[in-house]
């Protein structure tokens, strides 16, 4: 008894007080059974202390994963050093944003809760990156441009005149779409109709789906998408807005229509943030009409509008110092969008024009890793065909060893469609058109993930997450249901828990679990989805980790995704996948 007691002095001796707090990992190691802890005599875990939650996790500095697709996929933090149960050695865990992961342990069955779990030590393989592949790069940028704003903004006539001063739209054709408005008499629609095809659009002047379209400068290749404004078609527009690099807010100069949409209810504040949301960077608040009679260029309105946007854009997360560039324009004549007019009618902005501006843009950044591609759209066309944007990594024909998520359907390429042109090879933020061999248009949904086979994306129903309500009249409760939109998937989600509040000053966890939330309050909540949904997340896969939730046409909060639980076997996933879900809003 005394050589034992000796023995547990020296080792407590030898223990570091200074040490960081430990933060358990959430996962089971891959080179460990999976075996549930084992209770001792008094009731605790005998594999260590029981886990306090993390105060703020906007702090962390380490991140790791398990596994990913139908295999348990459960995420959470651990320290920056953690010591190796055989060696003794310190090890460094290193997340990177290139999808490595760790191989997942077989058979866990575990799930997010209120009650922590036993500290698990996990130690990180190594997974090559499709970084060392040589592939060649773009010889151009490619940004994705979503127009965004209240209805009758002046977005798709924008967007039509972008494609006529690039010479998308030639001549002849504009020539046409002027004699067919002409005859509905509707003369001011006609460059809108490059990007309203269809005729429910075109006769009503309202933009339902999110219209695409191609151009090209000396220094950028760009996709157009036009957004609808009308509030109805909200879930469209957080689709295209969910593949965005950089958003142009179209506001109208016209007395009245400014105001319209900038009350609350109006589009041009919901719109603002959700592209904030879906982490677009960079904004362009074009104000339109400027042309107008009621408006003849007036400095006055010019300011007026300016003045009431900024605080509300810099409220929204937006810094209008380095994010946000106002500019008058004419989208029907095309003043300031090409070039600097001469004369100027408006001296009190010198420039520049809106496509030398989009060109000057810094060099967005993009993440490096295995390939993600959400599922946006889907048609047949001998074959069936997907669109979406390239969220990282690259594709090109050659390669076969695909998996669409979360089905885990093997496909391969047929072709390659980019700005409706065919190539060999597509890359990290190009909006693409893919057709696919292997599955059938019925198999796949949007908010889907084509992934390499050799490094799936997560797959999970339930889920832990930071969630801010932005705008709720009520209180919300555990049991409460609502729309999530996460990239490009639509999913009903329902709050099962919550486990802690955020103090808005500190940014850090409250000691006590909130019974209800309200508006302007932030959360950590769990949240479970109707059926499984591939979700990454937010620190190690931004695109992946965002959400917004709605309830009854209106965006009441917005989310980052914490950790992850998934425990569905292959099985499982696809028939949950195949399963109704909800593709609108409550």
């Amino acid at each position: 008894m005394s050589a034992l007691n000796g023995d547990l002095s020296s080792n407590f001796g030898g223990l570091n007080v200074n040490a960081a707090v430990f933060v358990p990992s959430w996962a089971q190691s891959s080179d460990s059974p999976a075996v549930p802890p084992q209770p001792s005599s008094n009731g605790e875990h005998v594999n260590g202390a029981r886990e306090t939650p993390p105060d703020d996790w906007d702090k962390m500095d380490e991140e790791e994963e398990s596994g990913g697709g139908s295999a348990v996929a459960l995420s959470d933090r651990n320290t920056e050093e953690n010591k190796d149960n055989e060696t003794g050695q310190k090890q460094t865990i290193v997340p990177t944003a290139t999808g490595d992961r760790e191989t997942p342990a077989e058979d866990v069955d575990e799930d997010i809760d209120d009650t922590p779990s036993e500290p698990v030590v996990k130690k990180k393989t190594s997974k090559p990156s499709l970084e060392s592949e040589e592939v060649e790069s773009p010889n151009k940028e490619h940004l994705n441009l979503v127009f965004v704003g209240h209805v009758d903004a002046g977005k798709s006539t924008l967007g039509g005149q972008i494609m006529y001063l690039t010479g998308e739209v030639d001549q002849r054709t504009l020539e046409k779409y002027q004699r067919d408005a002409k005859e509905q008499n509707r003369e001011s629609w006609a460059l809108s109709w490059a990007l309203d095809t269809n005729k429910e659009e075109r006769e009503k002047g309202k933009t339902v789906d999110v219209g695409r379209a191609s151009f090209a400068t000396d220094a950028k290749t760009f996709t157009i998408l036009d957004a609808p404004g009308h509030r109805s078609y909200v879930p469209n527009m957080i689709g295209g807005a969910a593949q965005a690099d950089v958003a142009i807010l179209v506001i109208s100069a016209r007395k009245g229509e400014f105001e319209t949409g900038f009350e609350k209810g109006g589009q041009t504040r919901e719109h603002t943030m959700l592209i904030k949301t879906a982490g677009v960077k960079y904004l362009v608040v074009a104000i339109n009409k400027m042309d107008d009679p009621t408006v003849d260029w007036s400095v006055e309105r010019y300011e007026e509008i300016v003045n009431k946007l900024t605080p509300f854009l810099k409220k929204s997360g937006f810094n209008p110092k380095k994010d946000v560039h106002f500019m008058p324009i004419s989208g029907l004549t095309g003043t300031f969008i090409k070039t600097m007019p001469d004369p100027n009618p408006f001296p009190h902005y010198q420039g520049p024009a809106l496509l030398t501006y989009l060109d000057e843009l810094p060099k967005v950044l993009r993440m490096s890793g295995p390939l993600r591609l959400p599922v946006a759209g889907k048609y047949k066309d001998m074959g069936v065909v997907i669109c979406g944007k390239i969220e990282s990594g690259f594709i090109n024909k050659s390669r076969s060893e695909l998996v669409m998520m979360p089905s885990r359907k093997d496909v391969s390429v047929m072709n390659i469609f980019a700005d409706k042109e065919e190539t060999d090879n597509a890359y990290t933020g190009e909006n693409v058109e893919v057709k696919l061999k292997g599955i059938e248009e019925e198999e796949i949904s949007n908010g889907f993930i084509l992934c390499d086979k050799s490094d799936v994306c997560h797959v999970c129903k339930k889920f832990e997450a930071q969630i801010h309500i932005v705008d709720y009249d009520s209180i919300i409760c555990p049991g409460f249901a609502c729309m999530m939109h996460c990239h490009t998937a639509i999913e009903e989600v329902v709050f099962k828990s919550f486990i802690a509040g955020i103090d808005k000053k500190t940014g850090k966890r409250t000691s006590t679990k909130p019974r209800f939330v309200r508006q302007d309050e932030i959360v950590v909540a769990v949240l479970q989805a109707s059926r499984p949904v591939c979700l990454e997340m937010f620190s190690q896969f931004p695109q992946m980790g965002r959400f917004t939730l709605r309830s009854n046409d209106r965006t009441i909060a917005m989310g980052r995704v914490e950790r992850l639980a998934s425990k569905n076997s292959a099985k499982d996933t696809n028939a949950d996948s195949n399963a109704k879900g909800g593709n609108a809003d409550n």
